[in-house]
This record gives structure tokens, C-alpha cells and sequence, in this order.
């Protein structure tokens, strides 16, 4: 096994990954598994992430492809990926898209290319009861109230719906932020903050406001 003692990170078998702390290369790394792991503690010298199916699926939704994962994860490991991590990304990150939810009138429409996985939704006694009708062998119809928890349970399931239905545009409500505290202190959102808000906003698209 081919060893890299300078990079910063390593990854195990049981999706935990390692991130030093005290190494020239943190920041980037950081940086990195940001927008695909978990991360978990934050000690002062070691770092802890997981990979996931949500933290792989909501890369999934901001474009990033499983290759571009498992690239910057050999970028900055110290060893040789395991196999075991390889597949579960690609499988997993090759889940999303196969179910988009869409808008049909006053209704919601759940569709795949796959006939088997609509067969699958159709067929399980926990989401028929959250389906309106079986439209054809791709396509199921759905009322809008469900539409939180026929997500929940296909997550559970193993199948993120890539949400595209949009919402109602609603009245605009006036909002703004201090730039100091009452005490005099300058105030203002962190970055991280400002990421989640044009990450759920996403640029009002329909792709935006599922969270």
C-alpha cells in the first residue's frame, strides 16, 4: 500500500474520515470535505468526518460527481482509498436523479426512468398510502401535503428525490440585518451561513427552498 505522509486525511473503512489539524494542507482539505462529509467532533488536533447518504446526495444536488469525490479524497489521503468507500460513493451519488418530483397542475408528480423503482414505491405498504394514483409505469401522482413525507420515506428507502416541483412565490416579507450590535460591535453573517442561505435559495430556481 502506497503511504503519503505529507497529505492530511485519512479514510477508513467504516466511511469515518481523519483530518490533522497541524498540517500545511488542513485548509484545503477542509475546504474539501466540507461539501461532502459530515463532520462530527472538532478536537484540536484531529478532525472527524463521515460520509453519508445525505452529505453524499446533497453533493450530488449541487452538482458534484462521485469521480470529483473520490479525486479529492486520493488528493489529500495518506493511503490507498478503501474499495469498500469507492463503490458506496459511487452507488450512493448514482442514486440521485433517478426520482424527480415535478408540478402537474395542483398536484405533484414522482417520476424515474426505471420502472422498476416506481413498482418499488408502488408496492410498499409504507408510501401507497401518501401516493394519490399510479399513472403509468413511471410516473405516480402525488397530493402536495404529502410531499415532505413521501421524501422522508424514500431517503429511507434509498432513493433522494431531486426536487424540482418549486413552490409559490407568497407575500415578500422585509427583513434586515444590523451590521453592529447594540453595544457597538460589528455584526454580520458568517460565511458558512451566507453558503447554507444560497444554497437553499438557489438563486430562486425551483431547485431551491427543499431545505
Amino acid at each position: 500500500m502506497e503511504y503519503y505522509p505529507e497529505n492530511p486525511v485519512i479514510v477508513q473503512s467504516d466511511n469515518t474520515i481523519l483530518l490533522e489539524v497541524d498540517n500545511p494542507q488542513f485548509t484545503p482539505a477542509r475546504n474539501s470535505l466540507s461539501r461532502f462529509a459530515e463532520l462530527e467532533k472538532s478536537p484540536e488536533h484531529i478532525h472527524t468526518y463521515r460520509l453519508s447518504p445525505i452529505s453524499l446526495w446533497n453533493a450530488a444536488s449541487l452538482e458534484f460527481t462521485s469521480e470529483e469525490v473520490i479525486h479529492d479524497l486520493v488528493r489529500f489521503s495518506k493511503y490507498e482509498l478503501p474499495q469498500n468507500i469507492i463503490f458506496e460513493i459511487t452507488d450512493l451519488m448514482g442514486r440521485y436523479g433517478k426520482l424527480k418530483l415535478t408540478s402537474e397542475g395542483s398536484m405533484l408528480k414522482l417520476e424515474s426512468s426505471e420502472k422498476l423503482i416506481i413498482t418499488e414505491i408502488w408496492n410498499n405498504d409504507k408510501i401507497r398510502p401518501y401516493i394519490d394514483e399510479l399513472l403509468d409505469d413511471y410516473t405516480v401522482l402525488i397530493e402536495p401535503i404529502n410531499r415532505g413525507f413521501i421524501k422522508q420515506l424514500l431517503i429511507k428507502l434509498g432513493y433522494p428525490v431531486e426536487d424540482i416541483a418549486g413552490y409559490s412565490e407568497g407575500r415578500h416579507f422585509k427583513i434586515s440585518l444590523r451590521e453592529r450590535t447594540l453595544i457597538g460591535e460589528q455584526f454580520s453573517l458568517r460565511k458558512y451561513q451566507n453558503d447554507a442561505d444560497d444554497s437553499f435559495y438557489a438563486v430562486g430556481s425551483k431547485r431551491g427552498g427543499s431545505g
